[in-house]
Parts: C-alpha cells; structure tokens; sequence
C-alpha cells in the first residue's frame, strides 16, 4: 500500500480513538459515531486503492471468483457456531495477492454471504473484520512465515474477529458504553471466539499451505513476461503452458 494511505488510515484511527476517549464518563456519548467512521473511512481508503491500484484483468477476475468461492464456503457451515472456513481463503489470499487484494475478498466476502445469511447492522463490522483478516495475512509474507505461523495467525484472529465483532452488538444493546461493559461481552462470547480460532487452525493446518502453492502459481502466471522466459527457460519446466509465449 502507499505510503499516503498508510498514513491517512494512521490518522483516521488515532481520531478514532480520540472521539471514543473523550465520551467515556461524559454526558455524550461518540463510541458508535466513532467505531463506524472508522470502520467505513478505512474500507473507502482500501477500495479506492483497489481502483486506482496497478492490476490487471485476471488478477480483478481471480479476486471476484475467490471472493463468490469464500462467500459461498460460509453457508454450508451457517448452521455450526462461529466455523468459518471463509477466514482461512481470506487468509490464504492475502497472504499471495498483497493487503489490498485481501482485504477486498474480505469485505466482499461478508457482503455477498449475508445476502443469504441475512444483512443487518452486523454487516459493515464483518466486512471490516475479515477485510482486516485479509489486509494483515500479507504480513505472513514479507516474513516468510509458513505453517505454524499461518496456525498461530488464524488462532489470533479467530478472537480478534470475535471482538470486533462485539462492537455492533455493544453499541445497539449494551448501556452504558464504557469499557467494563465492553469487557463482558468480550467474555461472553469467548466460547464463540474459540471454535471459530478452532475451525481456523484446523483449515489452515489442512488447506492452507496447499491454497497457498495454488494461488502462487497462478499470481506468477499472471505477470510471466516474454523477457522473463528468455532469460530465464526454467520458468518453462515449472510451468510448461508459458512455453506457449515464447512459440
């Protein structure tokens, strides 16, 4: 991501912060105005990177079809608590495709399931969620953090995205906001929070390392250049169809 998002998302969430600090023990309260500019400031900033970023048709194509593929993935299991097979894909696409990619098939992901699942005020906080999923997983990367990492990584943000989460339930249910009352029901839903760190580590320990090879080999097929074969003929032996360029 450039550098200027990065530091317009800085700013944006220290506001954040600043609007939820000073309503705690006034007599106004900014707790929900705050957590939703956050929320929908940070996903403008990475859609319009998305738009303005430097990718080609395949790569907005595959994020479409991994985004349908997530979205689909989450109602076969609607009906067990909190396993969702969808965070390991965002995971393992932000982990290949970069921040932005991921965070994409992470917003979308929510969107599109909860035309099936249901729409509601849960929706914006569970496109920011695993939009957020996706956008850290490319830290894996830069890393090179493999297996266990990718365990550990899924485990965090199985109860990372369970107090996000939290957030909208809390601001339409809970009174008053403070953060006492933000820490009960944190804790009451660590059981939900924990099968859903479960059901990651248990795709990513089966899956993830074989998604991930997947979507490497088809990020390099995309930007396969002539120059690059030329110089380079054993990219043909690893992938014989880039022989069709140089013929």
């Amino acid at each position: 991501m450039k550098k200027k998002y990065s530091i317009l998302l800085f700013f944006l969430f220290i506001t954040c912060i600043i609007l939820i600090f000073l309503s705690i023990n006034q007599s106004y309260d900014v707790w929900g105005i705050g957590t939703l500019f956050m929320m929908i400031a940070t996903m403008g900033v990475m859609y319009f990177q998305f738009e303005k970023g430097k990718i080609t048709s395949k790569e907005i194509s595959l994020v479409a079809i991994l985004s349908g593929f997530s979205s689909v993935s989450r109602i076969p299991f609607a009906a067990i608590p909190s396993i969702q097979p969808c965070t390991y894909i965002i995971i393992c696409t932000g982990y290949v495709f970069g921040p932005v990619a991921g965070f994409m098939v992470g917003s979308t992901t929510a969107l599109v399931s909860n035309m099936f699942l249901g729409q509601g005020p849960w929706t914006i906080f569970q496109m920011f969620a695993w939009g957020s999923v996706g956008a850290t997983a490319s830290i894996l990367k830069k890393f090179n953090i493999k297996k266990f990492g990718l365990i550990v990584f899924g485990v965090v943000w199985g109860y990372l995205f369970g107090w996000i989460m939290n957030l909208w339930y809390w601001l339409l249910y809970i009174y008053p906001h403070s953060i006492q009352t933000l820490g009960f029901v944190a804790i009451s839903s660590a059981w939900f929070d924990t099968l859903h760190a479960i059901g990651n580590a248990i795709f990513l320990l089966i899956l993830g390392e074989k998604t991930i090879a997947i979507l490497t080999r088809y990020k390099n097929r995309f930007h396969v250049k002539y120059n690059d074969i030329k110089q380079n003929p054993a990219i043909i032996q690893q992938d014989p169809l880039a022989s069709d360029i140089v013929q």
